[in-house]
């Protein structure tokens, strides 16, 4: 369908309403309070609508909700810290919006996390070190696109679980943590334009690894990384200034899809 109205307020007298999907519309204005009535709800999806304003701190009474999606809309403002309240989150998705300030610490203390989505923003400031403690559950990580700084969490490689992490096109700086490859779960991994720069072997332990980007980095390329990739699809290693040579083990890379390897300095 493709709706375009503000969200009706007649909603919110729903109250044994289980789930609520309005995702793929032209709804616009901000949220209306109504919908904090809605003590029932488990899922919520807004995505890629209109929508604006900030996030109301009502969501945070809503502490049934399981699944919160509104990628795609015009919120802006900062993530609230009372989101924490929503105890038995399993998805946040707030990405492509316009939040901007800092990501809430409160935010990784919601041990029921199996996915988070920030990416295209402006989310600012560093992301805390003991981020992972608390979110044993936690599968997706996506933060990509903002202008998060610091460096990366040395206990990142305590999110054991973690399947796809992505940190790109951010600010983060220093070097790439030396245990990553503890992340044994992990198949997506993008740390590309950053300002990173140190040893990558490491990324060598990930045999799981389906999709790599370090595009932007300083260090050097371990000659065998590639014979422990074996099931890569993508690598991207552009605008790097790696030292060393090209691997001639990308060769054996079978099932290698996407490969990028434009403007690179340092490499023979």
């Amino acid at each position: 369908m493709n709706l375009r109205s503000t969200i009706p307020l007649y909603l919110g007298n729903l109250s044994f309403l289980f789930s609520l999907d309005l995702s793929n519309n032209n709804f616009y204005d901000h949220l209306p309070n109504e919908l904090g009535q809605l003590h029932r709800l488990r899922i919520i999806r807004l995505s890629y609508n209109r929508l604006n304003g900030e996030i109301p701190s009502w969501l945070a009474n809503l502490h049934r909700v399981q699944r919160l999606e509104m990628r795609n809309n015009n919120f802006t403002g900062t993530i609230p810290q009372t989101l924490v309240n929503m105890s038995n989150l399993e998805i946040l998705n707030l990405g492509f919006n316009q939040l901007s300030g800092q990501v809430p610490s409160s935010i990784f203390n919601i041990s029921s996390l199996k996915r988070i989505h920030f990416r295209d923003n402006s989310l600012s400031s560093g992301l805390l070190d003991d981020l992972c403690v608390h979110l044993p559950k936690l599968k997706e990580l996506y933060l990509s696109r903002n202008a998060l700084s610091s460096f990366i969490p040395s206990s990142i490689y305590k999110c054991c679980n973690l399947q796809i992490l992505e940190l790109s096109i951010n600010q983060f700086s220093g070097i790439i943590p030396k245990r990553f490859g503890n992340l044994t779960q992990l198949k997506q991994l993008y740390l590309g334009l950053n300002n990173l720069e140190g040893q990558i072997e490491e990324i060598g332990n990930l045999f799981g690894l389906e999709m790599l980007s370090i595009q932007a980095i300083k260090g050097s390329l371990p000659n065998d990384i590639c014979q422990h990739l074996p099931k890569l699809e993508g690598l991207y290693l552009s605008w790097n200034g790696l030292s060393g040579q090209i691997p001639e083990e990308i060769g054996n890379l079978l099932g290698l899809e996407l490969l990028s390897i434009q403007a690179i300095k340092g490499l023979t």
